[in-house]
């Protein structure tokens, strides 16, 4: 659950980072964080993905719309595109998390923070990833 927790903590920062245009620093995620009673385990795992969409953010992006069919991301809603930007981030750069679990907490994140159509989808999207980078 702590990993969870720290994925919709990502996917928050991330959010507010494609609506403001805003660089991130280690300043804007103390910012983030300074009103949040988090443990530090969470909030570690939480930057890491946040700092490791970031940097593999153009690589990712390619990625992900080479497996979507008539897809580009800019036009899908932006809590699906960042759902995808970390689930993507994970499963291209992340070898320490089975692709099956990246998958099951983007779907489950999805559900919370989504529509029900967007679940579907989704999934399709992230096993074709999963599939093009060899991890299934």
């Amino acid at each position: 659950m702590k990993r969870r927790k720290a994925r919709e903590y990502a996917l928050q920062i991330l959010f507010q980072i494609d609506f403001t245009d805003k660089k991130i620093d280690r300043k804007n995620l103390d910012e983030f964080w300074s009103d949040k009673k988090e443990n530090r385990e969470v909030r570690k795992f939480a930057d890491e993905l946040v700092t490791g969409v970031l940097e593999n953010l153009d690589e990712t992006d390619i990625r992900i719309e080479k497996v979507t069919e008539n897809w580009v991301l800019k036009r899908m809603a932006a809590v699906d595109r960042n759902i995808l930007r970390i689930a993507g981030y994970e499963i291209l750069y992340r070898k320490d998390i089975p692709s099956a679990v990246t998958i099951n907490e983007a779907l489950e994140i999805a559900k919370k923070y989504s529509t029900s159509e967007a679940v579907s989808f989704l999934n399709g999207i992230l096993d074709r990833l999963a599939r093009d980078a060899g991890k299934t």
